[in-house]
């Protein structure tokens, strides 16, 4: 995928997060514009900041065959809620229960975007 492509099938996710968690807020006012920023800034950290947490955090994705991987991915997700709260883009999340589970659900949409676009090439 395109980093443009990717940029867009994360904002799609963080929107269906907004959607289906209680805990996770966009805010009605702010455009598509805003959502896509905030993607692209997960998409910054997902590129500088996940690969040094996943680095640090080897034994406990061995041990846990992968799983804490989740929590990489959430805590990566975490520091963009807080650079969005900061700059005011209109994303916030309530603790990190609801960004544990925008980040499966995000990685979901992404793994589900990823596979269709494979399928189709």
């Amino acid at each position: 995928m395109t980093m443009a492509l990717r940029v867009l099938v994360t904002a799609v996710g963080l929107w269906a997060a907004a959607e289906l968690i209680d805990g996770i807020r966009l805010d009605p006012d702010r455009s598509v514009a805003y959502l896509v920023l905030i993607a692209l800034v997960v998409g910054v950290l997902n590129a500088t900041v996940r690969p040094v947490l996943a680095l640090l955090s080897l034994p406990l994705v061995v041990v846990t065959l992968g799983a804490f991987l989740l929590v990489v991915n959430a805590i990566t997700l975490a520091i963009a809620f807080t650079i969005s709260a900061r700059f005011d883009l209109g994303l916030t999340s309530d603790g990190f229960t609801s960004t544990l589970l925008a980040a499966i659900i995000v990685s979901l949409v992404g793994w589900l975007a990823n596979g269709l676009l494979r399928s189709r090439a």
